[in-house]
């Protein structure tokens, strides 16, 4: 047994036995950056192509995969609808940070991708080959400017190659995404691993739902000789990690072969750290460790797809209560026309905004949970399932009209909900948030992520722990897009006591519950002040 079932195991127990060190306390004045910060990089502005909106209807928000060619306003203009800053907000809401997020120095920026805790410490980087815009070499994405900073000069595409593996062995066009983890520890300690790895499955899930309404395709590579890659952009091994790797279909033909050997060339480029205290954590020195472990050696094909089948065989092999009552169906979901940038525009947290009054309709949560649950198999994922889902969605209904309040089982194959629990369940989710951000009874509905983590680890290894949580967060981000195209608010929390969601949906030892989300209906005419800036 590895190492991250006992850190999956702690993650679901944090509720009752708090995660060492148990007395940690951020420092918020001495807080890092959210961003990497490399003073004597070059900067090369990107242009942003705004998305084609006639395409997006015609494709859907969530469109198939296409077959189209990045070009430089396409990359600027992705990059900018996911990771880059969009606009700055105020709004009067139920967060702990209300009171300092009008100086500036706590300014809120929105941001097309969520990210847990708002922190956002994923780093974009983009290794160009002979065939892209720009210079070959090693660029890193500058959020606040909506940048390139050239970290290395010279086509490394090779090594990358390398890494790979033989998976996209005719790309010379990578994005690389990276994670510090101080910029998520220092407020979340040994619980920041979970949360990190979510943020990479939001940002994919992301950039799949932008390509594929543009008509382009993304597919991504988990397993990867990630300390070759790692050296290759000058990262700290203890302090840092590479999660995945994107290739890019360039729209132009390349010229020639690409390079035929690695280069063993490295980033010498720093970043600066603005932290005066950098605290290093044990257990996720630990469970990085564990990931890496094989993280060379891609799963066989099929081995994951069995092994959920035979996990969500076992979850389903409990009979129905028929005291419970009858599955209850649900409408068609709704064709979600909002444009992409749109979408991603209006996405933002509710934090405590929810009002039971109008209830949300049938057809709204249908479209909701039809968004989420399509995310479960990180489509385009070398790695991911090939028909099983990642992820199972069950759902609390509190105020939704023609649907009885109750707890229930998602079934997406006939899109209808299985009675679990009947009757009224808000007393049971607020007793069981740590938080005071949500009043979770006004909430439509609170939707429960739940994953087969240790059959997951048991098929693929350690390293299956950031599939599972990327599956997550890709459920999240999916939601988070399609609400506002369906009419409705949302915020997504960890902030819960999974033992009990456990307890109250009967769930099996091998099904933990990883993330709770919330949709709705909100206040009408809200006090918000948002700027947009690009």
């Amino acid at each position: 047994m590895g190492y991250a079932r006992e850190y999956a195991s702690a993650v679901l127990w944090r509720g009752r036995v708090p995660m060492e060190p148990a007395d940690f306390v951020p420092n918020w004045a001495d807080r890092p950056r959210k961003d990497r910060y490399f003073p004597a990089a070059p900067h090369f502005p990107l242009p942003d192509c705004p998305p084609d909106p006639a395409a997006a209807v015609r494709r859907g928000l969530f469109g198939p995969r296409g077959e189209g060619g990045f070009t430089l306003p396409l990359l600027g203009g992705m990059l900018r609808d996911s990771y880059g800053l969009t606009g700055r907000r105020l709004a009067v809401q139920a967060n702990s940070d209300l009171g300092t997020l009008p100086l500036y120095p706590h300014a809120n920026f929105s941001r097309g991708t969520a990210s847990g805790g708002g922190l956002y410490p994923i780093g974009i980087h983009w290794v160009c080959g002979a065939g892209g815009p720009l210079t070959p070499g090693v660029y890193h994405y500058a959020t606040p400017h909506h940048s390139m900073r050239r970290l290395l000069t010279g086509d490394v595409t090779a090594d990358v190659r390398a890494a790979l593996g033989g998976f996209a062995a005719d790309c010379d066009q990578f994005l690389v995404l990276t994670v510090k983890f101080w910029q998520n520890t220092f407020k979340y300690n040994s619980f920041a691993y979970h949360v990190v790895t979510m943020d990479i499955g939001a940002l994919l899930e992301t950039w799949r739902i932008w390509a594929g309404a543009q008509g382009l395709h993304l597919g991504a590579a988990l397993w990867f000789d990630e300390e070759r890659l790692g050296r290759l952009l000058g990262l700290g091994p203890e302090q840092e990690g590479v999660f995945a790797v994107v290739p890019l279909r360039w729209a132009r033909p390349r010229d020639g072969r690409l390079p035929a050997g690695p280069t063993e060339a490295r980033v010498r480029a720093a970043d600066r750290e603005r932290s005066r205290t950098v605290i290093a954590f044990e257990t996720v020195r630990r469970i990085h460790e564990a990931t890496l472990d094989g993280a060379a050696d891609r799963p066989a094909a099929g081995a994951l797809d069995a092994a959920l089948e035979a996990a969500w065989a076992e979850a389903s092999a409990e009979p129905p209560d028929q005291a419970a009552g009858a599955p209850v169906p649900l409408p068609a979901p709704q064709p979600l026309t909002l444009s992409v940038r749109d979408a991603l525009r209006a996405r933002r947290s509710s934090f405590g905004r929810f009002t039971a009054q109008p209830p949300m309709t049938a057809a709204q949560l249908s479209t909701a949970l039809a968004a989420a649950a399509s995310a479960g198999r990180l489509a385009g994922c070398a790695e991911g399932p090939g028909e099983a889902s990642l992820t199972r969605l069950h759902v609390f209904v509190n105020h939704v009209a023609g649907v009885p309040a109750g707890a229930y089982a998602y079934e997406p194959s006939d899109g209808s909900l299985r009675p679990v629990r009947p009757g009224p369940q808000g007393w049971f989710l607020q007793r069981n948030y740590f938080l005071t951000n949500y009043n979770l009874e006004q909430a439509g509905a609170v939707i429960a992520v739940t994953a087969p983590t240790p059959a997951v680890l048991d098929a693929v290894g350690d390293r299956g722990l950031r599939l599972v949580n990327a599956a997550v967060g890709a459920s999240a981000q999916a939601l988070y897009t399609a609400a506002p195209a369906a009419g409705l608010a949302c915020g997504v929390a960890l902030g819960f006591d999974a033992v009990s969601y456990t307890e109250r949906l009967g769930l099996t030892d091998g099904e933990l519950p990883l993330l709770i989300m919330m949709v709705g209906q909100e206040h009408r005419s809200p006090a918000d002040f948002d700027h947009t800036i690009a």
